[in-house]
């Protein structure tokens, strides 16, 4: 299985962190990397065959639960799961509220993005 995720954090080393992580994972064949919602936005508009989106929720310009909103308002994304990463636990009724599928928090441990990854892709 050939799996395409996208990470949208505004943290350069977030992003590279991630990235790193998601390379380990023989699954992942392709990382897309977006800085916040609306440039996440624009590149799922370009490119629809994304398989899994890791999303931060503090950004700036569009926002996690921001991105959440817009993107789960549209029903073709409705098979896209998305794993919110976050630091706050206080948020994670509000993401699972708009549509967030699964919840990890930060620092993000290898063994457990692998386990989110496979519970999530595995359908």
């Amino acid at each position: 299985m050939a799996l395409k995720v996208l990470v949208v954090d505004d943290d350069f080393i977030n992003r590279k962190l991630l990235q790193t992580l998601l390379k380990k994972n023989p699954t992942v064949t392709d990382i897309i990397e977006a800085e916040n919602g609306s440039d996440a936005l624009d590149k799922l508009k370009k490119d629809s065959t994304v398989d899994l989106i890791l999303l931060d929720i503090m950004m700036p310009v569009v926002d996690g639960i921001e991105f959440l909103k817009i993107f789960r308002s549209d029903m073709s994304n409705a098979h896209i799961p998305v794993i919110v990463l976050s630091t706050d636990d206080t948020r994670k009724t509000e993401v699972f509220d708009n549509g967030a599928n699964d919840f990890l928090r930060k620092p993000v441990m290898q063994e457990k993005l692998a386990e989110k990854i496979s519970q999530w892709t595995a359908v």
